[in-house]
């Protein structure tokens, strides 16, 4: 019997407590920003951190947006372009080990810069693992964060 997955890295399976206040939104309005492309050199092996790979990022930001509707003028909602220059200059910023470190940044200086943002939801994915004998869509993590208030 062979594995498709060749590695270095070691992998751990624990179980993660998710407490009820961090369950996901199922309602309400949001901005969605979905397949955003970044080149980075984020990963636990040397190669990724030397060569680099392509990313791919979907946020959804839950943010009242009666007030733009209504009103029609940019100045009453977020920016996508904003929230788009967040991930941009984490993706293509300093390299992290974890997929979840970098999507972790992204939520939490989207809720940092943009306190009408009530939740924010970082998908983040490697559309390419060279380690991974295999075809496959992508790896990745997602990430479901709240305002502290």
């Amino acid at each position: 019997m062979y594995s498709s997955l060749e590695t270095t890295a070691p992998a751990t399976l624990e179980p993660q407590e998710t407490s009820e206040k961090e369950l996901p939104i199922t309602g309400g309005d949001k901005l969605l920003l979905k397949g955003l492309k970044f080149y980075g050199f984020h990963g636990a092996i040397a190669e990724e951190r030397t060569l680099g790979q392509m990313f791919v990022v979907d946020i959804d930001a839950w943010v009242s947006l009666k007030k733009a509707g209504l009103s029609d003028n940019l100045a009453d909602t977020i920016s996508y372009v904003d929230i788009f220059s967040i991930a941009k200059e984490i993706v293509e910023g300093p390299p992290l080990n974890l997929l979840e470190a970098v999507a972790e940044r992204i939520a939490s200086r989207t809720l940092e810069k943009f306190p009408r943002v009530t939740a924010v939801q970082v998908k983040l994915v490697k559309p390419n693992v060279a380690l991974i004998k295999s075809s496959i869509d992508y790896l990745g993590v997602e990430i479901f964060r709240q305002q502290k208030h």
